[in-house]
């Protein structure tokens, strides 16, 4: 799978997503076996550039290339600016979002919404690939099947994007109507496919190693793009290879190996953003990993309760240290194990 001239070791990816894939979990997540892995999206408003929270989403101090920066805005000029800037700060490629559904954004018509104006978008892309041709730095879209089921768009507007020289295209099979409800399809994805000479990435409700077979054959697609699957279970990535691999279905996680990658990222995330903000996002990680686990919910809300972080470390520590003294590996969730038995039947 390559990307421009970027060669990357697998073509399993992580989604780009706004308060989760920061510099600490884009690491375990390459930890775990992902080939490639893109920041949240970045402003292309320079005057919050320097803000704290932009320059959080901006790190990629330690991190292994290629260093994907995705940024978001409404204005050609802009986008491109912002591509600049964000070269100048270490990124090798410039991904544009016009996929993500949120209303905050929506409404300033960014992300999604410009699936609502090919042209501007058009504009968006050209100008983008412009800044970045004279720094050979490669240029990606992602993007929705569309703003609504009757305006199903992806097609059209990743044709232009390709003939603009994007060099990579992902389609998140839903569209921005959708958000995250219902049942993301593949046709449109299939669909670019068929008409684009450069790589298409499959997205959406990829979520275990059988259903990422499934959409590969079902689109064609050169890669696969996974989201909120790897939220709290990081390993999807290595499960999916071995399978796609074999055939066969990867043992659960030791439990001591996940305790020991949870620790690791918990310190990373303290060290990105301070006692205060790190505890109370880092909440969230961690609920997402004990949620279908022995106890998990009663261990979460008393968890929710602590503010420090040498306490929350230290619970997340213990919870993990007496389930292995029960299970030596993951326990499987209801859903996951009735499914893997049924497979082990056939």
């Amino acid at each position: 799978m390559q990307i421009g001239p970027h060669l990357l070791p697998n073509r399993l990816f992580v989604a780009p997503m706004a308060g989760v894939t920061d510099r600490p979990f884009r690491q375990l997540c390459r930890g775990f076996g992902a080939g490639y892995a893109v920041s949240e999206m970045v402003t292309s408003r320079r005057d919050l550039w320097h803000t704290l929270k932009t320059s959080r989403r901006a790190d990629h101090r330690g991190e292994p290339g290629p260093i994907a920066v995705q940024i978001a805005g409404t204005d050609a000029t802009m986008m491109a600016e912002a591509a600049r800037h964000n070269i100048d700060r270490g990124a090798q490629i410039i991904d544009i979002n016009m996929g993500c559904p949120a209303k905050k954004v929506c409404d300033k018509w960014a992300g999604s919404a410009l699936m609502q104006d090919e042209a501007l978008a058009l504009q968006i892309v050209e100008a983008v690939v412009a800044a970045c041709a004279p720094r050979s730095v490669p240029v990606t879209l992602k993007m929705r099947s569309g703003w609504c089921a009757r305006e199903k768009n992806a097609l059209a507007i990743s044709r232009a994007a390709e003939s603009a020289g994007v060099q990579m295209v992902t389609v998140h099979g839903r569209t921005r109507e959708q958000g995250y409800k219902g049942a993301a399809e593949y046709d449109t994805i299939a669909a670019v496919k068929a008409a684009l000479n450069v790589p298409v990435v499959a997205n959406g409700d990829i979520d275990s190693p059988e259903k990422a077979r499934a959409v590969l054959r079902a689109t064609g697609a050169d890669a696969l793009m996974i989201g909120r699957a790897a939220q709290g279970r990081p390993w999807i990535f290595r499960e999916i290879a071995h399978f796609l691999a074999t055939g066969q279905r990867l043992a659960p996680p030791l439990v001591l190996e996940v305790r020991r990658a949870l620790l690791a990222h918990l310190n990373d995330h303290y060290a990105l953003y301070g006692e205060y903000t790190g505890v109370r996002s880092a909440r969230k990680h961690i609920g997402w990993y004990v949620r279908e686990l022995p106890g998990g919910e009663a261990f979460r809300a008393r968890m929710n309760q602590v503010d420090a972080a040498a306490v929350q470390w230290q619970l997340v520590a213990d919870y993990f240290e007496e389930l292995a003294e029960s299970h030596e590996r993951l326990p499987l969730a209801p859903a996951l194990a009735t499914h893997a038995g049924m497979l082990e039947a056939r």
